[in-house]
């Protein structure tokens, strides 16, 4: 303090912040390199997932005299552990990631292995795809196998690229291949469909842009197909699970069996008209007529309750987390940067497409979740974590 009374900084005080100043300017600081327009569409994701969630859960909750923001409490904590698991990832330079795949891989296999062993994992909705952990929370290891399928694939098919500027041979495709059957039977067996589904438009994508030779690309296309028949055939899917994905094709099919949930499905997402009725003011939802509404079917409740403004504003939202996914693809250093950004856009397109397109009665219907938005603690993790490799690989690109 001076003798005129106003208060004297200390210039080692001043120092400090311009030394903060500088650095948070710096053109090399994290925060500068950070991609804000992905940040803020998956921001923009979130939110409208937590205010659908709660639009799901509350007026049930209510009724049966529960804490009507249960739900809504229990997915804002997942996005926050989500968000820790994010900056994680992008923080550790993806280049040393890339060393550590074959570790990543070989814990995703120990967890789909466990959650087939009984007593160890739980079946949910005819699924053995969870394992019991403490306080109530179950982990879902399919979730995490697609970034470790991811990584993996990456590390392969962009090794020699790296090194020769030419695509991957004959060898690391197959290797690459064989390398996937792994967790993909294991899944097989849980069963967990959506999630094969996802793999397989995930491995089929990866390697498409591998730079392989186009007789890759259509084999593997006529091999998704003979897999299909193959499964159906050696009737490897329980009757109903065949009903459920094959339900798509004649909508107007028992609308009180197999056909049920899409039916009422369309039926929540017509009436919502251009502006919707309104949160917690859905018909369907409120009654109850759309089953799993918080999660597989949550885009039932955007369309309801949000109407076409706000179904179209979470589509918007998917595509421009798409968009900058494709744009890390085309920037990042090095194959492996490329290829990971180019697994995550295959997994969140088809996730995304598969999830609103069975609402609206284009796809089969799957137990796959709208990425960000549907209500689930494994999904928002696994997907975070794909969101930081994104921004990881960004922040190291060239520019």
């Amino acid at each position: 303090m001076t003798d005129s009374g106003t208060l004297r900084v200390s210039p080692v005080s001043v120092r400090r912040r311009e030394t903060f100043r500088e650095r948070a300017l710096d053109r090399e600081s994290p925060l500068r390199r950070l991609d804000w327009v992905l940040i803020l569409a998956i921001g923009g994701l979130c939110t409208l997932g937590a205010l659908l969630v709660w639009g799901a859960t509350k007026p049930n909750q209510v009724a049966h005299g529960l804490d009507p923001n249960a739900f809504l409490k229990k997915d804002i904590l997942n996005i926050g552990i989500g968000l820790s698991l994010a900056a994680l990832a992008a923080l550790v330079d993806y280049r040393t990631i890339r060393a550590y795949a074959p570790v990543v891989y070989v814990a995703s296999l120990a967890g789909l292995v466990a959650v087939l062993v009984p007593h160890v994992g739980t079946r949910i909705n005819g699924s053995h795809s969870w394992i019991p952990i403490a306080a109530g929370f179950e982990v879902q290891p399919a979730e995490f196998a697609k970034i470790a399928i991811i990584v993996l694939m990456a590390m392969l098919l962009g090794e020699q690229r790296d090194s020769v500027d030419i695509g991957p041979d004959g060898r690391d495709v197959w290797l690459t291949l064989a390398m996937c059957a792994l967790p993909v039977l294991l899944i097989l067996a849980q069963p967990d469909v959506g999630t094969i589904m996802v793999l397989g438009f995930v491995i089929f994508g990866v390697i498409s842009m591998s730079g392989v030779s186009s007789r890759w690309v259509v084999g593997l296309l006529v091999v998704a197909v003979l897999g299909a028949l193959v499964i159906t055939h050696l009737h490897l899917l329980k009757q109903y699970q065949i009903d459920r994905l094959t339900s798509f094709t004649n909508p107007a099919k028992d609308t009180q069996g197999f056909g049920y949930n899409t039916h009422q499905a369309r039926i929540a997402i017509g009436s919502g008209g251009w502006f919707g009725e309104g949160l917690f003011h859905g018909t369907q939802t409120n009654g109850h007529f759309v089953p799993e509404q918080q999660t597989d079917f949550v885009f039932t409740v955007a369309g309801e309750e949000l109407g076409l403004v706000g179904s179209g504003l979470l589509v918007i939202l998917v595509g421009v987390v798409l968009w900058r996914g494709l744009s890390i693809a085309a920037r990042a250093g090095d194959a492996f940067g490329t290829l990971v950004a180019v697994g995550v856009v295959c997994w969140f397109g088809f996730q995304a497409f598969e999830n609103i397109g069975m609402t609206v009665g284009i796809m089969p219907v799957t137990g796959l979740p709208l990425p960000f938005v549907s209500y689930g603690g494994s999904a928002m993790f696994a997907n975070m974590l794909a969101v930081g490799l994104l921004q990881n690989v960004y922040m190291r690109s060239r520019t």
